[in-house]
């Protein structure tokens, strides 16, 4: 079974709808799968409205847990943990932060903000991690992501190194953007292994690692501003 906690739809750059990329997940085999359109503070409302409710109407027919979350992407670093409690607010319940892939732009100090940030729950393609960055993860159990996706799949290795050195916590996702980026169980093992995952390691990344995420995301809303508790 698959669980892959980072995907797109035509709700930012994606080519399907998110009925159908949810239904061809579950041909694929997938037992959970979170809708994670690219998002910041000025579409993150309007994007989880939809999302919310297609997620909720495939639940009820097809048997596949379907997760509303987002990427938060190229947000201003300084202004990541507003835009990460605004998600969690608006219903996101998985948040990923668009990390500093090698092939992008993104702004330098995004991977140290989102695993800072306690609304965080993924740095997705991270690039050239820096051991200070990876203790931090794992001190605030923020996971890092092992990527299959085209170029965010170069700094994997360095991911994977990295995260057994500091005892952080890795997950596999597909970050699939069409219907041929899906995983499958044998394409997630083979991504595993080509970015330097052991044998031994491969039960944590691919089934346990994501099921208590999924876990973490079945939990209650978040408190308002301000709350304890």
């Amino acid at each position: 079974m698959v669980v892959d906690l980072h995907t797109h739809t035509f709700h930012s750059d994606g080519s399907l709808s998110s009925v159908e990329l949810i239904r061809r997940a579950v041909v694929n085999g997938y037992r959970a799968i979170a809708l994670t359109d690219h998002v910041g503070i000025g579409n993150v409302e309007a994007v989880l409205e939809q999302v919310i409710r297609d997620c909720a109407f495939c639940r009820e027919y097809w048997d596949i847990l379907a997760i509303p979350g987002v990427e938060l992407t190229h947000v201003p670093a300084r202004a990541l943990a507003r835009a990460a409690r605004a998600a969690r607010q608006a219903g996101a319940r998985i948040v990923l932060v668009h990390g500093e892939t090698i092939v992008e732009p993104v702004e330098p100090g995004t991977n140290r903000a989102a695993v800072e940030c306690p609304d965080v729950d993924i740095l997705a393609h991270p690039g050239v991690l820096i051991a200070e960055e990876v203790a931090l993860a794992a001190a605030n159990d923020v996971y890092l992501e092992v990527s299959a996706r085209k170029g965010h799949c170069l700094g994997n290795g360095r991911t994977v190194a990295l995260a057994r050195a500091a005892g952080a916590k890795l997950v596999l996702n597909s970050d699939a953007h069409d219907p041929g980026d899906l995983l499958t169980a044998e394409l997630a093992r083979r991504v595993a292994l080509g970015a330097g995952l052991r044998d031994d390691e491969l039960d944590a990344v691919l089934r346990r690692n994501p099921q208590a995420l999924v876990t973490r995301s079945l939990g209650g809303p978040p408190a308002p501003d301000g709350a304890t508790g």
